[in-house]
């Protein structure tokens, strides 16, 4: 039995997103060491604020400052601290109600050991040093102990410093960048392990689904139509057709390829195969792409999968041989 493939992996990506005047609102007065919620039509105060009110739908405008010192209502203990959280130390993942709101928000609590969280406990907002208008502005929870308000570096909070949302003298907070991240480790299976394993012996291979006949490249284990395994491995290719394509105008931010713009990715269908694969063409202009051009793989030195198709130099496929797989 071939050995099963496993691998990390990491999707990452920056999402900028406009504040409508609610959110914007309550971000401007993170920035300005104020909470705000919003007014429901039942009354409620909900922080962190909504837009459309959860019961009725509509639209609620209805803003209403709160207190930065609440009660813990519910929490979990995180002992291990990732990448990108609010603190670099064990802390407590809490919900807290707000003096003045109805609702909880969540966010971390400093506190030096699980036996040190309760459920009912009082808290009250750690500011940031530094401030730009976004939920971190909030550094975290801590235990309300009556002593005078701290920010992130422990100094006392100025007291000539602004406690409303606008005073300042900035502007609106109209606009945030927000870092996904998913880091993971990605296993493909038996089917597609053997599949990349022969990738990396210059080999492409697929399954044939018994009852159907279909090859299927990339092998998915199952056939898609019949819902039956797909357990006989058949050698295609290398060679393949174009049955369609698209010319990529746009460079990837944060990529980490050097390929200049335009470039053109395919779906090529490999010779025996019942199923056409995604790749890049390269070794032409990409406007001489077309659909029906016969290509061949490259492989990349070292490489485990082709870096890319080019051109055989045949002549090109007749549409009527690749038209049921486009």
């Amino acid at each position: 039995m071939s050995e099963v493939l496993t691998a990390p992996l990491v999707v990452e990506f920056p999402f900028t997103r406009s504040l409508g005047p609610v959110q914007s609102a309550f971000l401007t007065g993170l920035r300005d060491r104020t909470v705000l919620g919003v007014r429901a039509s039942d009354g409620r105060v909900i922080v962190p604020p909504a837009e459309y009110d959860p019961v009725t739908a509509e639209e609620i405008r209805d803003l209403v400052e709160v207190g930065v010192t609440g009660t813990v209502t519910t929490w979990a203990w995180n002992p291990a601290p990732r990448r990108g959280q609010p603190l670099g130390t064990p802390f407590a993942w809490v919900l807290v109600r707000l003096d003045g709101a109805d609702t909880a928000l969540l966010h971390a609590l400093d506190a030096p050991g699980p036996d040190a969280v309760r459920t009912g406990m009082r808290v009250r907002v750690r500011w940031a040093a530094r401030r730009t208008g976004a939920i971190t502005d909030i550094a975290c929870f801590e235990p309300d102990d009556g002593t005078p308000e701290r920010d992130a570096v422990g100094e006392s909070a100025p007291a000539e410093e602004s406690a409303h949302a606008g005073e300042t003298g900035e502007a609106a907070v109209t606009g945030i960048v927000a870092h996904a991240r998913l880091d993971y480790t990605y296993a493909p299976g038996r089917t597609q392990s053997r599949y990349l394993q022969a990738l990396a012996e210059h080999r492409t291979i697929g399954e044939r689904c018994p009852s159907c006949r279909k090859v299927y490249v990339p092998p998915r284990g199952a056939c898609p139509t019949c819902g039956i395994a797909t357990d006989t491995q058949v050698e295609v290719g290398p060679r393949g057709t174009v049955t369609t394509y698209c010319i990529v105008n746009i460079k990837a931010r944060h990529s980490a390829n050097d390929i200049e713009v335009p470039y053109v990715y395919a779906h090529i269908a490999l010779d025996g195969a019942d199923l056409a694969l995604h790749a890049r063409i390269g070794g032409i202009p990409y406007d001489q792409v077309r659909m029906g051009l016969r290509v061949e793989p490259v492989w990349a030195d070292g490489g485990r999968f082709p870096d890319h198709y080019r051109p055989t130099g045949e002549p090109d496929a007749d549409y009527d041989n690749y038209k049921e797989l486009i």
